[in-house]
């Protein structure tokens, strides 16, 4: 929850850190979360009208990826191209800025961490709510049993009644 916590109030760097605490191998493994939790720092750089520091990051720590990747050399570009406008919220790919981005990005650190502590991506109460539905179909043809009738409260019907 921390580390999802700091990329959707902009805090890249801590969640690295905090993901690099939690299990370092999660970056190590993953080089396209990684790719993606950088370019969202460079989104927030250049949110916050760091235009140099940007150009800095994005030569340094992204451009080389990006020559090693051309998926992350398309997305780098496409990032970058918001340095060319003035008014960044109101360009053709203000939706980087939008919180809908860090969003995107904090459900992929998420799904990471909880794929390494070996838990599925999705809550398994549903899929279970759904199977006790089945069988209890399954289970109505053939036979007399305490059944769930209301899953909200778990509560069981009497077979006599």
């Amino acid at each position: 929850m921390a580390v999802k916590k700091a990329v959707q109030n902009g805090d890249v760097e801590d969640a690295i850190g905090k993901v690099n605490d939690l299990n370092p191998e999660i970056l190590d493994t993953n080089p396209l979360l990684y790719f993606h939790l950088q370019q969202q720092r460079l989104i927030e750089l250049i949110r916050h009208g760091k235009v140099e520091e940007a150009l800095g990051f994005a030569q340094e720590e992204l451009a080389p990826r990006g020559e090693e990747n051309p998926a992350f050399l398309e997305e780098l570009e496409r990032t970058v191209t918001l340095l060319a406008f003035e008014d960044v919220a109101n360009c053709p790919l203000a939706e980087l800025l939008d919180m809908s981005q860090r969003l995107k990005t904090a459900s992929e650190v998420n799904a990471a961490i909880l794929t390494s502590q070996s838990h599925e991506k999705d809550p398994k109460l549903p899929s279970l709510l759904k199977t006790l539905i089945w069988g209890q179909s399954l289970l109505d043809e053939k036979a007399s049993y305490p059944r769930i009738s209301d899953l909200s409260t778990a509560a069981l019907e009497d077979p006599a009644a």
